[in-house]
């Protein structure tokens, strides 16, 4: 055993080794590439015309001068830029308060007394799905507290962490509700449909029957994958400094810290629900009003809340970890307030660097242009195709899994996707809606695959902070395959029963025109 574990650690690369190799082997495809002058032509819609733009994309090298240029100039920045590494620092300043307060410790242990580890687990992969609706905001919220949840539930906390990710990666094709991705989709979607059928529209509440009956089976199967093989395979979860104690009951002190967190808390959100409330009364400022769906005014891209989301609910877990501490007396002085709000940072360098590796790969595969091509040419793949029915629905089905390995992103890919994807499926008799949600679960699958998907490195940097061993990229594919085989084929199993039966997808929509 000693030998296999020896040679194992030699084989295993660590995941920063792993992104510079795939850092090196975009910058020579694209040199490659664009020796043999890689360029492909595609059919895209404009979303002010309505109209079929024609599209030229070619490989950009990283092995000319202007490829080595951009490299050494917007390494840096892009690393500062990089979404993940500024809402993962936040949000970690207010867990670290919850954390240190004992807030966490009190709360996990409340709500998992008496409670089977399963329902758990349930409860927490249901939560982490319904959270896609934020978009990728919940990857550097859930993942953390996710570890500390299995943590203080004496259990490894590397199992919360992948439950955590595969629920929420697996969550952007379950969503009961349009989510600010979907909606975007939607107009290329609606523009696409009118092609063929003018003033064509879609709700919100479009795939709402579908992904309810989902979300309560894909959480199941999380579940039972977690408890049946994840937990069985990773085992026990060794402490090193940090012991979590046992207790049998909530002290004085605990409850009365715990009344203070809830009611400063319960203030608190009651302004904000207040003010995402539209045309309240002094209320609804946090909304964008150039939008037109409720989703989009509230986590659209240019909304103040969503700009504002990660703040806010590290503002929330401050006053939770604050009041607490005040209540129990953890926290004495402002010094307490200060060392507590910067623990969840201790330690977090190789996370760091690790992000640093990441955005470097994402922002140069991004700049060669080689997602696109791939994508585009899968799109001309697909103008040659003559049939129909279930065929060219697990077809789409695997076009889009495909595509989302090097191009994660759901809303580019779909508007080089969806001019040739909703008429080709229209043509054969499948509504506009449900071509989007075909795309949208295979893409959902393969999402958290690929470490090109910005919050991957969340993911592996927290496995790699709490296992010993170290993680490599692989093997942290390698949790994951086995939720990402049975989720598609419950989508399969459930995309080919509404086609066939012709169930209402949604309020308003049907599998078929």
């Amino acid at each position: 055993m000693k030998k296999f574990k020896k040679l194992r650690e030699k084989i295993l690369l660590h995941p920063m080794m792993s992104f510079l190799l795939l850092t090196a082997f975009v910058i020579v495809l694209s040199g490659i590439l664009d020796l043999f002058d890689a360029s492909i032509t595609y059919n895209k819609i404009n979303l002010l015309t309505g109209d079929y733009d024609t599209t030229l994309v070619t490989v950009e090298s990283l092995l000319n001068l202007s490829g080595i240029k951009y490299i050494f100039s917007n390494t840096v920045s892009n690393f500062v830029s990089f979404t993940p590494l500024s809402m993962l620092l936040i949000s970690l300043i207010g867990i670290g308060i919850m954390d240190k307060s004992g807030f966490l410790d009190t709360m996990f242990f409340l709500l998992t007394k008496n409670v089977k580890k399963t329902t758990v687990t349930f409860v927490f992969a249901l939560i982490c799905i319904l959270a896609s609706l934020t978009g990728d905001l919940g990857f550097v919220i859930l993942i953390p507290l996710g570890a500390l949840l299995f943590k203080y539930g004496k259990r490894n906390p590397n199992v919360g962490i992948i439950t955590a990710f595969v629920s929420m990666s697996l969550g952007y094709g379950i969503n009961i509700m349009f989510n600010n991705a979907d909606s975007a989709m939607a107009e290329y979607t609606q523009k696409a449909a009118r092609i063929i059928t003018n003033g064509y529209a879609i709700s919100s509440f479009t795939y709402l029957f579908i992904t309810l009956l989902a979300t309560i089976i894909g959480a199941s199967l999380i579940t039972y994958i977690t408890e049946k093989i994840t937990a069985l395979k990773l085992g026990k979860y060794e402490e090193d400094d940090e012991f979590v104690q046992d207790k049998d009951k909530l002290t004085k002190r605990e409850i009365r810290g715990l009344m203070f967190a809830f009611i400063g808390a319960a203030i608190y959100a009651l302004i904000f629900i207040y003010n995402i409330i539209p045309n309240a009364p002094l209320g609804g400022n946090l909304l964008d009003y150039s939008q037109a769906r409720y989703i989009d005014k509230l986590f659209g891209y240019e909304s103040f809340f969503y700009s504002g989301f990660v703040f806010i609910i590290t503002f929330l877990f401050f006053i939770l970890g604050l009041l607490y501490g005040l209540g129990t007396k953890t926290i004495n002085n402002h010094r307490d307030i200060c060392n507590y709000l910067s623990h969840s940072l201790d330690g977090i360098g190789k996370v760091i660097v690790l992000i640093f590796f990441a955005s470097m790969f994402i922002s140069l595969l991004k700049y060669t242009n080689i997602g696109m091509i791939i994508t585009a040419w899968l799109a001309n793949i697909l103008n040659n195709v003559n049939f129909g029915g279930i065929p060219l629905l697990l077809l789409i089905l695997f076009i889009s899994m495909i595509s989302t390995l090097l191009m994660p992103s759901f809303i580019n890919r779909w508007a080089i996707l969806s001019g040739t994807i909703v008429p080709l499926m229209m043509a054969a008799g499948f509504s506009p809606e449900f071509a989007q949600l075909v795309f949208s679960v295979g893409s959902s699958i393969a999402y958290p695959l690929t470490p090109a998907m910005a919050y991957f490195v969340i993911y592996i940097s927290y496995l790699e902070k709490y296992d010993k061993d170290g993680i490599g990229i692989t093997k942290g594919i390698s949790y994951i395959l086995p939720y990402v085989a049975v989720i598609l084929f419950m989508w399969i199993c459930l995309l080919i029963l509404w086609y066939l039966v012709g169930l209402p997808i949604g309020i308003g929509a049907s599998a078929t025109i």
